[in-house]
């Protein structure tokens, strides 16, 4: 048994070698057994699916809750991806993007709350809690303004289940080239194109994966409803960049505004909605 550092998760996670496969333990901690069991059942379902990830295979909850798993082998992508032809890439991408797109037939739980309020009311806590922080990013106003100038697009949105974390950093390349999905303790339940808020990391990484998986996942080009909700997303998220970082250090300050600059960039202060890695 090794343990594995990598990750946010607070779960410990060990690798089990073993002659008859190797497997992934994920230990929680008590309270989070009824979080954990939903995780764990979720996951069954996406397997179902035909997804390619670590699949569900036990669960127990003795004095902390361990959920064991299939070992998915390979190397994590953001480590391969840089090594491959744009092409290979583009060719990932669409491949993840399929898979997002099966992981959203599922249809969320009945909600008490519409995406609209559900989604509204973060977005007011997050602008409080960004203009509540001491650090700010140079541009921020053009964010906000976005923000303000277009909530009104998540009117009637549907509601799925999320990955809740999809981004490269969270899949796997095993030696044949095939992509595995990995991660999932961060799943959710709302519109499913909000899952694509984390492609910042991987358009940071990849543009040709990245155009990729928008191809795949729509079968072809995404609608402007689609590009206008992605930088209502990636805009809220932004905001919450600084004051999530602030518990972890300068280091990880340093991270959040280039990203802030980056997305600037890309959405050419939030005058454009189709970002300039995107290529058609």
């Amino acid at each position: 048994m090794k343990q594995i550092h990598k990750g946010w998760s607070d779960d410990k996670k060990y690798l089990i070698e073993s002659e008859q496969g190797n497997q992934l333990l994920r230990v929680a901690r008590l309270e989070l057994a009824g979080q954990k069991r939903q995780e764990f059942n979720w996951m069954k379902k996406v397997a179902e699916l035909g997804v390619p990830i670590s699949r569900p295979l036990s669960f127990q909850v003795t004095n902390e809750v361990q959920s064991y798993f299939t070992w998915c082998e390979g190397r994590d992508a953001e480590e391969v991806l840089p090594l491959l032809t744009k092409e290979e890439q583009y060719e990932l991408g669409k491949q993840s993007g399929i898979y997002l797109q099966k992981i959203h037939s599922l249809s969320a739980p009945d909600e008490d709350l519409l995406w609209e309020e559900k989604f509204s009311r973060k977005i007011d806590r997050k602008i409080n809690v960004y203009q509540q922080c001491p650090l700010s990013f140079e541009g921020d106003e053009f964010v906000i303004r976005y923000i303000e100038e277009n909530r009104h697009l998540l009117k009637d949105r549907p509601q799925s289940f999320q990955h809740g974390d999809y981004h490269t950093g969270n899949m796997i390349l095993s030696p044949n080239r095939e992509l595995s999905i990995i991660d999932f303790n961060r799943f959710d339940f709302g519109d499913p194109w909000e899952d694509f808020n984390r492609i910042v990391f991987t358009a940071e990484l990849s543009p040709a994966f990245a155009t990729g998986q928008l191809h795949g996942y729509f079968n072809g080009e995404p609608p402007e409803l689609f590009f206008r909700l992605l930088t209502l997303y990636i805009a809220t998220n932004t905001l919450s960049g600084l004051p999530w970082a602030m518990k972890f250090g300068q280091a990880e300050i340093e991270v959040m505004r280039e990203q802030a600059k980056q997305v600037q960039n890309w959405y050419q202060n939030m005058t454009k909605i189709v970002p300039t890695w995107y290529r058609a």
